[in-house]
């Protein structure tokens, strides 16, 4: 417990006591680390597309897609992510507050930093404008090297990349 002593009754103090808490100290093994899949790389001309239909900080969705891109980026596939409905508004260099490029939490610049990265390594990030403005969003705040598109390059997008044979991996969060 920490310094400031907290008043417990005997059927708390009885409840926290029935079993060891945490039980395991920090930097345990909870969980077994056997990869079951090769760890694939890319083949010559092989490309990896994604679609981003979230909100950043609405749950991990986008999160973990652009992760996943930059591993794909790292592998050594042609790799571009498309942002698109309210997934646009992860493409903003203006967030933060109270000024932007502050974070008001921890992680609140996770996409942002790794947008950077992923561009910064090669990849290709694409924001279509249309969803920019559903929300109010001014393209002229876009992170550097974000490619603003237009609305109907959506679905051409995914055929382009179908018709490459990309890897496609589309999020969407309700």
């Amino acid at each position: 417990m920490t310094d400031a002593a907290i008043e417990l009754n005997d059927l708390e103090k009885q409840s926290i006591n029935e079993i060891p808490h945490p039980s395991l100290a920090d930097g345990s093994s909870i969980y077994g680390s056997t990869k079951i899949f090769p760890d694939y790389q890319a083949e010559n001309g092989e490309t990896y597309f994604t679609l981003v239909h979230g909100l950043a900080h609405e749950s991990s969705v986008s999160f973990v897609a652009v992760l996943q891109a930059t591993r794909a980026l790292r592998k050594g596939f042609e790799t571009a992510i498309y942002f698109y409905g309210p997934g646009s508004l992860n493409c903003l260099a203006t967030r933060g507050f109270p000024t932007t490029g502050n974070s008001a939490f921890p992680g609140e610049h996770n996409i942002n930093n790794q947008l950077k990265t992923f561009i910064a390594e090669g990849g290709k990030v694409y924001c279509c404008r249309f969803g920019l403005s559903l929300h109010g969003a001014r393209e002229e705040d876009l992170i550097e090297g974000v490619i603003p598109a237009h609305p109907l390059d959506v679905q051409d997008a995914l055929i382009y990349y179908a018709r490459k044979g990309a890897i496609i991996n589309s999020t969407y969060q309700l």
